[in-house]
C-alpha cells in the first residue's frame, strides 16, 4: 500500500513524524505546480529550495536535464520536472524554484518546478495508491493525496533521481 511505503521511506531518512489528534501518523509533503497541475513530494527528500541560479548547459545530456549549477562551490545537476512529465516549456519562470533533493549517499540533484505552493501534512487516510488514477502510471507517480479540498499527485523521487 502506498501509505506504508511512504511511512517507510520517511522513517528511513530519519525525519520526525507528526501525530494527528486522531492518533494517525502524518507525513509532510511540499506542494508545487507544473503546467498548472498540483504535485507534491515528501519534505524528507528535500534539502533546500532555491531561486534558480545560473545554469550551465551540458552537451549531449538527457532531454530532461537542464544543466548544472554551482551551489556553494558544489556542482548540482538540474533536472526539469516539466520535461520529465512531458509538459510544454515554461514561458514565465519568475516563480520557478529548484528543489535540492537527496539522490544518494552524498549526492544532491536539483529539480526545477514552476512554483512552490505550500506544505501539507497528510495522514495515511489522505493518501491513495496511484492505481486510483487509472491505467498504468509511471514509476515516479507514488499516489494521490487529498488536503484542504485539493488533490495532489504525489511524486516518488527515487525513480527520478535513480536512488533506491
Amino acid at each position: 500500500m502506498a501509505s506504508s511505503l511512504t511511512r517507510r521511506r520517511y522513517e528511513s531518512l530519519g525525519r520526525a513524524q507528526g501525530r494527528a489528534g486522531d492518533g494517525s501518523t502524518r507525513v509532510e509533503f511540499l506542494e508545487f505546480t507544473l503546467a498548472g497541475e498540483a504535485y507534491a513530494v515528501e519534505i524528507a527528500w528535500i534539502t533546500e529550495i532555491l531561486k534558480p541560479l545560473p545554469i550551465t548547459h551540458v552537451p549531449r545530456a538527457a532531454a530532461d536535464i537542464v544543466g548544472v549549477m554551482s551551489v556553494r562551490g558544489r556542482l548540482v545537476t538540474v533536472l526539469d520536472l516539466r520535461r520529465r512529465m512531458h509538459h510544454p516549456p515554461l514561458e514565465d519562470d519568475t516563480r520557478a524554484r529548484i528543489l535540492l533533493v537527496h539522490a544518494g549517499e552524498d549526492e544532491v540533484i536539483g529539480l526545477r518546478v514552476d512554483e512552490v505552493v505550500q506544505v501539507h501534512r497528510l495522514a495515511d487516510a489522505d493518501i491513495e495508491p496511484a492505481a486510483v488514477l487509472g491505467g498504468d502510471q509511471p514509476a515516479h507517480i507514488g499516489g494521490v493525496g487529498r488536503s484542504q479540498g485539493r488533490v495532489l499527485v504525489l511524486i516518488d523521487i527515487r525513480p527520478i533521481v535513480g536512488s533506491s
